[in-house]
């Protein structure tokens, strides 16, 4: 793996106050982290804001219906997007990071067998929505159109080669230059008032250019393998290690996604873009324990053979800070929910409000069962993942059918935040978790170091 240099770090390193360049610049290891996670940063913080507000110009113009529908198509496609990943993220970071001598032969089987993977996605999707909406062909189209983008998922395998790195400012530069073109285009869109179609094709599009544009980047970077070449036995080992994750992240889209679904089949579209519009302010702040787990996870890895104790206090520090950052939004943002769903969508979504207030406290669960979801891939315990996920699907599914009809919207985000605690805390249901599980229940204590 490519050592850091100071070159790689400078731009954001430079931005730090001088009294914590000089205490982090004799620790490379720590400077690439911070340097990684800044890029990683600006990239979030960028979307979250013109984003949110060109997604609230839009959800705004298209109107809760239209603003429903488009979201439902959105997560119908979403529903089977795991499946086009594989579950393979996390196992191609571990093992490039483990073994880089074969990182060429792990990158590109993965991006084949992601290729593959997305193209049995994209039929799933096609084949589903016909069966479940038969009279409805606005909403098929709508649906097959975004499907697409599910083949272009096979470029995430370069995704994970820069996270392995510790060099995710390449993936940021793609991403953010076509997110802000498709927010001009978005912009351009509605000011000539344009149909709900142009803003679906727009989907399947920015999909497209951020594939090409990282493979671009990628053929030009310093170390550059065949991303087309497939190892038989590579294969079997990777899918060996990530079948249970698939099925975790399988179950954990059923969870994320299936609230949409069913409120557009026992409620109505209304209700879907009121949901929706809680979700994506709750939601937003979900890219935080993605950055720094991303950016941590390396580290974490590393220590976990040689320094055991070293392994736990910094999986114990990941816990601690994923819990407090969690509280940290979840408190003044439910306090507020009114005025900000007022300032930025209009009376119009004022129903969001308490849907929202509610959904914010999901992100406690979130964020733990991110971090503990590093402790199960490193230590293999990729099964329980997915039995502690599909723990969580079974109850949101059955208190979906129980809250939705009575409560709409409100009851669906009750289901979501109640069966994000149980399957985050249900590791302590299994011996090979169950001490590890009271980790995570004192998370709120500083951890002392070893």
């Amino acid at each position: 793996m490519e050592a850091p240099t100071q070159k790689q770090h400078t731009i954001l390193i430079r931005m730090l106050p001088a009294f914590i360049r000089r205490r982090i610049e004799h620790r490379p290891g720590l400077v690439k982290i911070l340097d990684n996670m800044g890029w990683l940063f600006f990239d979030k913080i960028l979307r979250m804001g013109v984003g949110l507000i060109v997604g609230v110009w839009v959800a705004r113009y298209l109107g809760p219906a239209q603003f429903g529908q488009l979201n439902y198509a959105i997560a119908f496609v979403g529903l089977f997007g795991s499946i086009a990943g594989l579950g393979l993220h996390g196992v191609v970071v571990r093992d490039v990071v483990r073994s880089p001598i074969s990182a060429s032969v792990t990158l590109g089987t993965a991006f084949v067998l992601q290729i593959l993977a997305g193209l049995l996605a994209m039929l799933l999707v096609i084949t589903s929505i016909a069966i479940l909406k038969p009279d409805d062909e606005f909403t098929r189209t709508i649906v097959i159109i975004i499907s697409v983008s599910l083949i272009f998922k096979a470029t995430d395998a370069i995704k994970y080669w820069y996270e392995a790195r510790v060099q995710s400012r390449h993936v940021v530069w793609v991403e953010n230059v076509v997110f802000v073109l498709m927010v001009m285009v978005r912009v351009a869109l509605i000011l000539s008032e344009a149909s709900l179609m142009f803003f679906v094709w727009l989907i399947l599009i920015e999909t497209l250019l951020i594939s090409l544009g990282l493979i671009l980047i990628y053929a030009t970077s310093d170390a550059v393998y065949n991303l087309l070449q497939l190892s038989v036995n590579r294969a079997k080992i990777l899918i060996q290690d990530s079948w249970p994750l698939l099925l975790a992240s399988v179950a954990v889209t059923l969870y994320m996604r299936i609230d949409m679904i069913m409120l557009e089949e026992m409620s109505n579209t209304r209700e879907v873009g009121i949901y929706a519009v809680a979700t994506r302010i709750s939601e937003v702040w979900y890219f935080l324990p993605t950055i720094i787990i991303s950016s941590v996870s390396p580290s974490i890895i590393s220590c976990h053979t040689d320094n055991a104790d070293l392994y736990l206090f910094r999986l114990k520090r990941l816990y601690f800070t994923m819990i407090w950052l969690a509280l940290g939004v979840a408190i003044p943002v439910s306090l507020l929910s009114e005025p900000i769903v007022n300032t930025l969508f209009g009376k119009e979504y004022l129903d969001s409000a308490p849907v929202l207030t509610i959904h914010l406290w999901a992100s406690v669960a979130v964020f733990l069962g991110m971090a503990s979801s590093q402790y199960l891939l490193i230590e293999k315990l990729q099964i329980i993942s997915f039995y502690r996920t599909l723990i969580g699907l079974i109850c949101n599914v059955l208190l979906n059918i129980v809250l939705i009809p009575e409560m709409g919207a409100k009851g669906a985000a009750i289901a979501t935040v109640i069966s994000y605690f149980i399957a985050t805390f249900s590791l302590v249901l299994f011996n090979k978790t169950r001490t590890h599980s009271l980790h995570i229940l004192l998370s709120p204590i500083p951890p002392k170091h070893p």
